[in-house]
């Protein structure tokens, strides 16, 4: 029964792209690990941006920091 579990930030993922990911990851295990579909269970969990962290600081200040060395190379 294989359980997995994907975690992305809170930033308007779809029902679509949610359920497209549930449908995809459990395909992948029955081709590729020959699980049953019916016994194979997927979370998405969304996590706030302010609660993840990458290169020391919060995804929010890391999306904002990006955003401005983009807008400086446009302008």
């Amino acid at each position: 029964m294989p359980y997995v579990l994907i975690q992305v930030t809170r930033e308007g993922v779809t029902r679509e792209q949610k359920a497209a990911l549930i449908k995809g990851v459990t395909d992948l295990l029955a081709q590729v690990l020959n699980k049953n579909p019916t016994q194979t269970f997927v979370v998405i969990e969304e996590v706030d941006p302010d609660n993840w962290g990458i290169a020391g600081i919060t995804v929010s200040k890391y999306r904002r920091s990006e955003q401005a060395v983009a807008n400086h190379a446009v302008g």
